[in-house]
């Protein structure tokens, strides 16, 4: 796969895939964007001829990639906003004319998508902003420049121009090599690493049992993407008394941005998220090892413990670095309290 890419509005853009390149045309795309623009979105644009391969305009969303392919993408002008504004609550850490920031709630799907017309942080954004949005990344994912899973709270910035939106996607697309960029998460994890401090080197891709779930690859599969989590263990639970930890708090940082990166690597280290309802299934029954009081404080978390506590960027326009934290909210609170108490 080559370097992630951003373009101008109009501007056409030229790649070359490398050596390693298979699959389907638009899922390579997508993985070019690294989620700035939807797969759905770029099979759109495929169809209304804005993608050339070798020269030629392909529309076919499934058309296979090969090596040392010319792919030529001419970003559309931004369009009108089609989702409808909704008063939806979130907390403003910081707003400019250029940005906003602010802390996403549990339970808030980011962008409009099947099953989630309405509701989304994209409503409650344009009832907030109006029409400030950036256009770039589509009619469904206005001043979007990346996301948090529905179920994962913390900090995230959106762009309310087309100059803020190009210049923050960059600096996600780098992941930080070159900027001041930094992404850092808490999450509480069953039992203790191994290691107290590490790094999780495993490429990503989709899951054979499910076409949602992500799982560890292999380097040579074809949807293999790399992927790596710095960890660190901040706490240890329940081991007041010489036992095995029961349950952790690692703060994750990320070097790539894969969906579920965090929650796979950490199952894949042995040490799921609790609460997950998809990664730490097999770790059900450990709520059933804690005290009664404990037990039944975890077992009302009705979702992955993690939280995107830590975001710094440079702002587009100022060229200065803005950091920003969002405190635990109330259910991670009330789940490291009780396991305080083990």
């Amino acid at each position: 796969m080559t370097e992630p890419f951003t373009q101008a509005a109009g501007e056409k853009k030229e790649l070359t895939a490398d050596e390693n390149a298979s699959g389907r045309l638009d899922a390579w795309l997508a993985e070019a964007f690294e989620g700035q623009i939807s797969r759905s979105r770029i099979k759109a644009l495929m169809q209304e001829g804005a993608v050339t391969v070798n020269g030629r305009i392909v529309r076919e969303a499934k058309h296979k990639i090969m090596p040392a392919d010319c792919i030529a993408f001419t970003m559309p002008e931004p369009t009108e906003a089609e989702p409808q504004p909704e008063n939806i609550p979130f907390t403003v850490l910081y707003e400019d004319d250029d940005l906003i920031v602010l802390a996403k709630p549990a339970g808030l799907v980011v962008h409009p998508g099947a099953g989630n017309w309405s509701g989304t942080l994209v409503n409650a954004l344009l009832y907030h902003c109006g029409t400030s949005l950036s256009g770039i990344g589509g009619v469904k994912r206005p001043g979007i420049v990346h996301r948090l899973d529905k179920n994962t709270s913390g900090v995230m910035v959106a762009a309310k121009n087309d100059l803020a939106h190009r210049h923050l996607a960059d600096q996600f697309a780098d992941h930080g090599r070159t900027g001041p960029l930094q992404r850092a998460y808490l999450a509480l994890v069953w039992g203790r690493p191994e290691s107290l401090k590490g790094t999780i080197n495993a490429p990503l891709g989709r899951a054979v049992s499910h076409r949602t779930k992500r799982a560890v690859k292999k380097a040579e599969s074809a949807d293999a993407r790399t992927a790596i989590t710095h960890y660190q263990v901040r706490q240890r639970y329940g081991e007041k008394h010489g036992g095995e930890a029961l349950a952790c708090l690692v703060e994750c940082r990320l070097e790539t941005g894969r969906t579920h990166q965090i929650r796979v690597h950490m199952e894949y280290l042995g040490h799921p998220l609790v609460g997950d309802p998809e990664y730490g299934t097999a770790f059900k029954t450990k709520i059933n090892t804690l005290p009664e009081a404990a037990r039944a404080t975890v077992s009302q978390l009705d979702r992955q413990a993690l939280h995107a506590y830590l975001l710094q960027f440079e702002h587009p326009r100022s060229g200065k670095t803005l950091r920003f934290e969002a405190p635990l909210p109330e259910d991670l609170q009330n789940v490291i309290a009780a396991f305080e108490t083990l």
